[in-house]
């Protein structure tokens, strides 16, 4: 192992991504031991020349190819037995984007980079599957009170877009009616006198984020429960 490398201490990256009415996370297939071959979260080792922030940034970047990211910090995983070989500590961190803006490049760890359907994932090693249900679990909760579509979705898009996106996040289906009255009461969104196209069905109307009416939301605090 390099002699700038902190040892015991690594970051792991969970990043979500909305496309095709499916929550995906991005992983890498591993090419070095442990678990070569085996479908991962992007992670790595931190320097002692960086700060944890600068870690999460460049791993990311070193194995996907992507980069420019604002990560929020999730949680530290330390079970005495989560990584073989060694004691290993992980600093996790999690970002929402959308996977159309990105061009995936796997990095010399990795024999590829893939987005997986959050509910059809393949076996992943140490303990990343209980790391990708936190991070789950916390998206979940601040959708509460967040509106989590500023980073998921387009600048502009069709109310079931909205749905769809609730629906894979919670793994669940919402009664339509009921789903678009709560989110129209909230005054959240802007209707835009623009429609679908390149649509087989009937193209519906289309709408944007109120990001004023947002902001001041948020220092307010709202819950939003469906």
């Amino acid at each position: 192992m390099p002699q700038n490398i902190i040892d015991p201490l690594s970051v792991d990256c969970v990043i979500f991504g909305f496309e095709e009415a499916c929550l995906k996370v991005l992983l890498i297939k591993r090419s070095i031991e442990p678990s070569s071959g085996m479908w991962a979260l992007p992670g790595g080792f931190i320097r002692y020349d960086e700060n944890i922030e600068q870690a999460s940034a460049r791993v990311l970047e070193e194995h996907t190819n992507v980069k420019g990211l604002f990560m929020e910090q999730l949680a530290t995983f330390g079970d005495v037995d989560r990584f073989p070989e060694q004691r290993v500590i992980t600093v996790v961190y999690y970002a929402l984007v959308k996977p159309g803006q990105y061009k995936l490049n796997p990095g010399p760890d990795a024999t590829d980079v893939e987005w997986f359907d959050v509910n059809k994932l393949p076996e992943l090693p140490f303990d990343h599957e209980k790391i990708v249900d936190t991070s789950l679990a916390k998206l979940r909760r601040q959708l509460k009170y967040k509106p989590i579509g500023f980073n998921l979705l387009p600048d502009k898009f069709p109310l079931l877009a909205l749905q769809e996106l609730y629906e894979a996040i919670y793994g669940v289906s919402f009664d339509k009616p009921n789903f678009r009255r709560r989110i129209m009461k909230m005054n959240l969104l802007i209707p835009l006198e623009e429609k679908q196209t390149g649509v087989a069905h009937r193209s519906a109307r289309l709408y944007k984020f109120d990001k004023k009416r947002y902001a001041s939301l948020t220092e307010k605090g709202f819950i939003f429960e469906m």
